[in-house]
């Protein structure tokens, strides 16, 4: 198994399947993974493989280094497209991060304007009021939903609260009144038990087809698995598979990417 962890707390910049040239800002330590999700197909690895003891970056720390990157890179004559919140974990789970999309906006207002600010998040966290406010302050608001099948979530994306439930999960994602861009991550496979992952049958889109609707985001990215995985069993979503969903969300009038 070949996984990533990601440097701290900036990282980049990278070129992204969905989003372009990509400046990394990732919150979480440099040397382990803090997330509420320990997905079976995250690039990152597991949480038992990445336990760390540090802390997460401070936002000084934070609104530093980036000033510091996004300065020399201004002096390169390099632009990024997309400052993206992603890395070892959930972003939305720092504890200051309301104030770090404030810090990102001045200084991206600043020192690249053209730029879009943009948060990778697997949701966990919008049931708080002041991470909905922040999510509704950047250009690209990137919410996970992988299916609203509890029994999938559980073995798939396995959420490290036993709170979660993916009904309030949708009911809050409506809250965003469309200022939302739903990611879906479509594979086959089973897992290294043996467990059937598939979620490109009509038992599992059509029901996701349903939130999508009530949802009704701006826009909808499904993609597909693209590096190594800790569970070593999974298989890509095919081109065919991909394209057939895509254009069941477009015929809800709803943009729609798809990442092969």
């Amino acid at each position: 198994m070949s996984t990533i962890i990601y440097p701290s707390p900036i990282y980049g910049p990278v070129h992204s399947r969905r989003l372009g040239i990509s400046l990394g800002i990732n919150l979480m330590p440099a040397d382990g993974k803090i997330c509420t999700f320990d997905c079976i197909y995250c690039e990152c690895g597991y949480n038992s493989d990445r336990r760390t003891r540090s802390h997460h970056p401070s936002r000084q720390k934070v609104a530093e280094a980036l000033e510091r990157q996004l300065r020399k890179m201004h002096d390169d004559n390099q632009h990024p497209d997309v400052l993206t919140f992603a890395g070892n974990g959930e972003p939305t789970s720092h504890p200051d991060f309301p104030s770090i999309i404030d810090d990102t906006i001045r200084l991206r207002d600043e020192l690249c304007p053209k730029a879009k600010v943009s948060v990778l998040s697997n949701s966990t966290f919008i049931t708080k009021p002041a991470i909905r406010e922040a999510l509704m302050r950047v250009d690209n608001n990137i919410l996970k939903l992988d299916t609203v099948n509890a029994d999938y979530i559980r073995r798939v994306d396995r959420p490290t609260q036993p709170s979660y439930n993916v009904e309030s999960i949708i009911e809050n994602m409506k809250l965003f009144e469309g200022h939302i861009i739903v990611q879906t991550m479509f594979m086959r496979g089973t897992t290294d038990e043996g467990l059937d992952v598939d979620n490109t049958s009509e038992d599992f889109v059509a029901p996701w087809l349903e939130a999508i609707k009530d949802i009704r985001p701006q826009e909808v990215m499904i993609y597909t698995i693209d590096r190594e995985t800790p569970d070593s069993h999974l298989l890509k979503a095919t081109h065919e598979e991909l394209d057939a969903i895509k254009a069941r969300v477009e015929t809800l009038g709803i943009p729609c990417t798809a990442s092969y």
